[in-house]
């Protein structure tokens, strides 16, 4: 899990995804194979290292020190937004079908039937494991093909098929990718949105759809070939072309936007006042007072920043579950 331990320590410092690491202490990367970066970076818990980075938008590459320690990967997390359930698989190692469940278990715990479906955020995850990507696919299939890999030998397919049984017994799934998801991540979003069983939200994934096989040598000595491809179960090849979303989604950066010289209903001389003992008292009153939302107290120039992608997924998905609620399409 190099890779793996590299993207998790940088993350805690505070380094974004698609930044470049130019130096390490000073040595130029460049021309350093991920072994030789790893062997850089680790050493000593408690001791420092420094890392020069280039991002996108700054002029000047910058300097930032990382502070070696145990690193434990932790490949899900998980939380509820109000009623949907948003899990986020970082990496695909052994503990992701166990997390997976696992997260799901604590919202039914917490919340039982009223869970109004899943989010999957499978973002910046760069892949791993096959068998934990057909594991969590086949999570949330009840029946049919989850992933094929296809060699020049026709006799050398293999194929990958659901058991019965579904986590979410049918809720609905939104899967968000981007183009940092690759390998593992692919062949889920690819399996869940062939069988049309989620929607997939973001940008273009990133295209790794190849199988690579570990050769010995003699000598003590290895070679990784590239074997196969990944096909989807509608035969579709990840290679170079990614999965696609159903509804493609930018990232951007929301702001609250306050203009207090908008003029309202309640703010017109002589409006009539709500008598409803309930209504939010954000009118104008005969005296010409204007009360005020709690919320107002807020300071105006404060700019609040939100996960787009992420927000547009829980609007869809709440979406999904008024308009399937009780009630709607039945006969009274």
């Amino acid at each position: 899990h190099s890779s793996q331990w590299i993207q998790q320590r940088l993350n805690r410092a505070g380094i974004n995804a698609g930044d470049y690491v130019t130096h390490l202490d000073g040595d130029v990367v460049q021309g350093m194979t991920l072994a030789d970066a790893v062997d850089k970076m680790r050493g000593k818990v408690g001791t420092k290292i420094v890392l020069t980075i280039r991002r996108k938008g700054v002029a000047e590459p910058f300097d930032v020190t990382i502070i070696r320690a145990v690193i434990k990967i932790t490949s899900v997390s998980s939380r509820l937004e109000e009623n949907v359930g948003y899990i986020r698989i970082k990496s695909f190692n052994e503990q992701t079908e166990k997390g997976l469940k696992g997260a799901i278990a604590k919202f039914e715990e917490s919340q039982g039937d009223k869970v109004q479906g899943l989010v999957l955020d499978l973002r910046n995850n760069p892949g791993g494991l096959l068998d934990q990507a057909v594991s969590v696919s086949d999570s949330f299939l009840d029946k049919g093909e989850i992933v094929s890999t296809r060699s020049n030998e026709p006799s050398k397919t293999e194929r990958y098929y659901a058991k019965s049984g579904d986590l979410l017994h049918g809720k609905p799934i939104v899967v968000l990718i981007n183009e940092g998801s690759a390998s593992a991540s692919e062949i889920v979003a690819g399996a869940l949105q062939d069988h049309r069983r989620a929607i997939i939200l973001g940008t273009q994934s990133f295209g790794k759809g190849s199988v690579q096989t570990i050769m010995p040598l003699p000598g003590h000595g290895a070679m990784r070939l590239t074997t196969a491809r990944y096909y989807t179960p509608s035969g579709r090849s990840i290679q170079a072309k990614g999965i696609n979303p159903d509804i493609e989604v930018q990232q951007a950066k929301i702001e609250s936007i306050k203009n207090k010289s908008r003029r309202r209903e309640a703010d017109l001389r002589g409006a009539l006042k709500n008598t409803d003992k309930k209504a939010v008292p954000n009118q104008k009153d005969l005296t010409g007072e204007v009360a005020t939302d709690p919320q107002d107290k807020n300071d105006d120039d404060k700019i609040e920043s939100q996960d787009y992608q992420l927000t547009r997924a829980l609007d869809l998905m709440r979406g999904i579950a008024l308009y399937s609620g009780p009630g709607n399409g039945q006969k009274n």
